[in-house]
């Protein structure tokens, strides 16, 4: 059972998610919050495993909340469900925390594709959001020289991670086993200063 935690200012989009989250197997809802401010008094003691985030909520936005939530509970995973597909709330929201990025457009299917494919180690994105990541690391990659040396197969990796591939899956397309997926994520992390995979792809990608 993957328990989903939502903040959102929207009182009817808020609760016609969670009980849509309640009705399928699998998931539960644990916790709702209209603002990103009680979100944060309420959600390290909920412990959800995912949350569903908010950008553009009075008072304190979800960036900021991804960005305080994270050093308050390091291990949660942060779904950003928002409306704005613009290349520089992306990065940001990235650059806090976030773990995916989803459009509120998407079917209720793909919503719980996406908690399901944070809970299994994944980032996942709505396909306008994966294009306009994956352009920006194409053009980013040229300038790698800039960065901490990686070696062709911690850039792979890096690669598959930022089009929001889980571990099993680029254990898969390299031939290797999750295990040494790992392996190399630890180095990468090392080589480039950070603590998450969310943060390794948004420093990797940043130009």
């Amino acid at each position: 059972m993957i328990s989903v935690s939502i903040v959102d200012d929207e009182p009817g989009l808020r609760e016609s998610i969670a009980t849509f989250i309640n009705g399928s197997p699998g998931f539960c809802c644990a916790s709702t919050y209209g603002s990103a401010e009680t979100a944060l008094q309420g959600l390290p003691g909920d412990r959800p495993e995912v949350v569903l985030m908010d950008i553009n909520m009075p008072g304190m936005n979800g960036i900021e909340c991804v960005r305080r939530l994270k050093a308050l509970s390091p291990d949660i995973q942060i779904l950003m469900f928002t409306v704005y597909e613009d290349t520089d709330q992306i990065f940001k929201a990235l650059a806090a925390g976030a773990t995916g990025y989803l459009l509120k457009r998407l079917p209720p299917a793909k919503l719980l594709q996406g908690i399901q494919e944070v809970h299994e180690g994944g980032s996942p994105m709505s396909s306008s959001i994966a294009r306009k990541v994956v352009a920006s690391f194409q053009i980013v990659t040229p300038h790698s020289g800039k960065r901490p040396h990686l070696s062709p197969r911690e850039e792979a990796v890096l690669d598959y991670l930022a089009k929001g591939l889980t571990y099993k899956q680029i254990a898969d397309q390299l031939g290797i086993s999750i295990d040494t997926v790992r392996t190399y994520l630890r180095r990468i992390y090392e080589k480039l200063h950070v603590q998450s995979r969310t943060e390794a792809v948004a420093k990797y990608l940043r130009p």
